[in-house]
């Protein structure tokens, strides 16, 4: 649960409410890459959905799959990975590769669909 547990000290709440607050926006952009995708919408804050969702792609490559910030926040003394705090193990451990796919999904529908902007 997201809420502080019996010896998480002062940072590792914050990392932790930083990190779930960080993730709904994230959470936010993928529904906001989709909803454009599917009405044709193309705006700026699009381009910032991409880029957020790009970025954190980019940084779970360099974490191999995993979130690249889990050794820091395991100094924190917070040894729980996010989304097993939300999900069962089984269904965290599958929500990265998960949730990448609808990403990229996401993205590509952005590609392939057509846009509400009138074309010449």
């Amino acid at each position: 649960m997201l809420v502080p547990e019996r010896g998480l000290g002062p940072a590792a709440v914050a990392y932790r409410a930083a990190h779930a607050a960080f993730a709904v926006v994230q959470l936010a952009s993928l529904g906001y890459v989709w909803a454009c995708a599917l009405t044709g919408r193309r705006d700026r804050l699009l381009g910032a959905a991409v880029g957020l969702l790009s970025a954190e792609g980019a940084a779970l490559i360099v974490g191999r799959g995993n979130c690249p910030l889990g050794p820091f926040q395991e100094r924190l003394g917070d040894p729980i990975p996010l989304f097993q705090l939300v999900l069962p193990p089984r269904a965290a451990k599958a929500a990265v590769p998960v949730l990448a796919a609808v990403a990229i999904a996401g993205i590509g529908a952005l590609v392939i669909l057509p846009s509400d902007q009138a074309s010449s």
